[in-house]
């Protein structure tokens, strides 16, 4: 017989991580080549545009992994919308990820409300569409290959 419990609890969270990552490790090849090497870590990779006045104009946000970049938020201020600043931050992102970092894949996730066609247009495929999360709202997975 199990108790369950529903606490949050680090302590345990720390130690169910650490046993994911050994027996995730053991069973494939591909992880247990990753470990110990420089590419086994997230790498934060952020790109900011500021306006003439330092003021916040727009940003990306995200972190490479092995040969893969994770865009976590991309945002601009609604004054620059349409002005290709959007275009920019994500092309500088991707050819950081490319040239620096060895990244050959992209990946992203986005509402229906905010920007996969906008993804689409730059050549991004949708990998991955989860109705109603959260209710009412679409999410969409899309992945891009580097050239």
């Amino acid at each position: 017989m199990f108790r369950l419990e529903t606490e949050v609890d680090r302590t345990r969270r720390d130690l169910l991580r650490s046993r994911l990552l050994a027996t995730n490790t053991e069973a494939s090849p591909v992880l247990r080549a990753l470990r110990g090497t420089p590419a086994e870590r997230e790498s934060a990779l952020h790109v900011w545009a500021l306006d003439p006045g330092g003021e916040l104009a727009g940003g990306l946000v995200g972190h490479t992994w092995t040969t893969w970049l994770h865009v976590t938020y991309l945002w601009v201020d609604a004054r620059h919308r349409g002005t290709g600043l959007g275009s920019a931050l994500l092309a500088e992102a991707e050819r950081t990820a490319r040239e620096q970092r060895g990244c050959d894949r992209v990946r992203l996730e986005t509402w229906d409300f905010q920007a996969p066609e906008f993804y689409r247009r730059r050549g991004y495929e949708v990998v991955c569409v989860i109705e109603d999360y959260p209710p009412g709202l679409t999410e969409f997975t899309l992945t891009k290959r580097l050239a």
